[in-house]
């Protein structure tokens, strides 16, 4: 029960801070303006492992990666910085494909048929999964947590966090960082 009381307030809590700019009346949560974090080397801390079913009914987890940079990005098909961003992802996921596995978390979706219509209209090729709930989102709590929708984290080849980008990401961002955690930056 608390863990559903806690899954509630922070689904809560991303609604107010997500799609939105400035912060929260509590200032725990920031929301999408785009600031990005980078992360030093020697601080990086392990990323949380991450599983689940991808919008095709296919399961997935972050232990099949192996060698190269992993993107996630938390969207819903709801969300209008999200449509807007839904391009630049997809154009940076084959501009990196040697390198970095892009996956998506689709957060507050009601249901599949809405974020499956998302990713069918913006050609979007790498997996989704399906986290009505938020509670792939939480896992990254205390470690560079997604507070807002977009958000998009990069964790390194080793499979520590790397960076932040809270809010909308252009291509030329991710694929500048994307570049720079997968040379080892």
């Amino acid at each position: 029960m608390r863990r559903l009381v806690l899954t509630f307030a922070t689904v809560v809590l991303l609604v107010l801070a997500g799609c939105t700019s400035g912060a929260s009346a509590d200032g725990g949560f920031v929301s999408g303006d785009g600031t990005i974090t980078t992360v030093p080397v020697a601080q990086r801390v392990a990323a949380p492992e991450i599983s689940g079913t991808t919008l095709d009914g296919r399961q997935w987890s972050s232990t099949s990666v192996q060698g190269k940079v992993l993107v996630y990005n938390v969207w819903g098909s709801w969300c209008q910085p999200c449509i807007k961003e839904a391009p630049a992802l997809a154009k940076a996921s084959a501009r990196t494909a040697a390198s970095a596995q892009f996956v998506g978390l689709n957060s507050r979706d009601i249901g599949k048929p809405q974020a499956q219509a998302f990713v069918r209209e913006f050609g979007i090729t790498y997996p989704n999964l399906y986290d009505p709930a938020g509670e792939l989102v939480l896992q990254f709590a205390g470690k560079l947590p997604l507070s807002a929708i977009p958000s998009t984290v990069i964790v390194d080849t080793q499979g520590r966090v790397a960076a932040r980008v809270l809010g909308e990401a252009s291509e030329a961002t991710l694929v500048g960082l994307i570049d720079d955690v997968a040379a080892g930056r």
